[in-house]
């Protein structure tokens, strides 16, 4: 009421009655703190505590067992029975080249696969199927992906043991990530934006390629981003597809598309190899390389979303 009067079952009460009744005990702002509360907030702070604690704890044990490993010559060679030498250099080299070929193959079709589902296709038992089906991939354990990829890519196709074999399985495990990231991307476009497009002429795909993808593009890279984490880290799968090899490429000439043919190990395989020969030294150091490159990776999410989103 203007008056600020309260009307209640008996009559009306004044100001000053009002005003007693809203600022006295019964107010939100002057509620006594449940015991309960607090003790909830206090496991709340402890929990974030521990995670917090566990992470600075495995950093800094790698740190302190990978950094003495850490060399010009151990970043920077390859291995050598004649010369002596034990560098990860090839195996930095092919991790690069496996993500490159994964993404250059799952890219398109997982982005491809969400513009549909999200823009074109009507919602029914077709679109549900489709979306329990991506889910479902994401849940299914690595080395099942590893034995498909050597049965099919490699037996039936006849690749082998090659880093293509490996890309492409690993195309398959990330489809799922980077389709449902773009998913949710695409819709957090405001509607208004669509209509807007499509009431001023412009054709579907116009519309979506000039104002849909590049207003869900944070959403599309932070998706892509977390497929490279997940290329990274991945060992049991191409431990069946793509081998350990640890030899570079020729560069000259069609070397550099050859390779992909051919077995290579990337970070993660060469690890697992010297963890099963005791060299805790080595493993613990190519350990350090990809905590690094992990969190190279988390940064450059933070950094490139800021960038892209247009909302800011």
């Amino acid at each position: 009421m203007n008056n600020f009067a309260t009307q209640t079952g008996d009559g009306v009460l004044s100001k000053e009655t009002h005003y007693e009744f809203v600022s006295g005990s019964s107010s939100i702002y002057q509620k006594k703190v449940r015991i309960a509360d607090t003790v909830l907030l206090g496991v709340i702070y402890l929990c974030a505590a521990v995670s917090v604690c566990l992470l600075l704890g495995i950093m800094g044990y790698v740190l302190y067992r990978g950094l003495p490993s850490i060399t010009w010559e151990f970043l920077t060679t390859v291995p050598s029975a004649l010369k002596g030498t034990f560098g990860i250099f090839a195996n930095i080299f092919n991790t690069v080249y496996m993500i490159v070929l994964t993404l250059l193959i799952v890219t398109p079709i997982g982005i491809g696969s969400a513009i549909y589902l999200t823009e074109y296709a009507k919602g029914g038992k077709l679109v549900r199927m489709i979306e329990f089906t991506t889910e479902t991939l994401s849940g299914i354990p690595s080395i099942i992906y590893g034995l498909f990829g050597m049965v099919f890519f490699g037996v039936v196709c006849g690749l082998g043991f090659s880093i293509l074999t490996g890309a492409l399985t690993l195309a398959i495990m990330i489809l799922p990530i980077i389709t449902r990231t773009t998913q949710e991307a695409l819709k957090t476009v405001p509607e208004s934006y669509r209509s807007g497009a499509l009431g001023m002429g412009a054709t579907k795909w116009y519309m979506i390629r000039t104002i849909i993808l590049p207003s869900a593009m944070p959403g599309i890279v932070t998706g892509v981003i977390l497929g490279i984490g997940r290329i990274v880290g991945e060992s049991a799968a191409l431990l069946f597809t793509a081998g350990s090899v640890n030899m570079m490429p020729k560069l000259a000439g069609m070397g550099i598309f050859e390779h992909a043919l051919k077995s290579g190990g990337t970070l993660t395989i060469q690890m697992y190899l010297s963890m099963t020969k005791a060299d805790y030294a080595s493993a613990f150091g190519i350990a350090l390389v990809l905590l690094i490159v992990v969190l190279g990776i988390n940064l450059l999410t933070k950094y490139i979303t800021k960038k892209l989103d247009t909302n800011k």
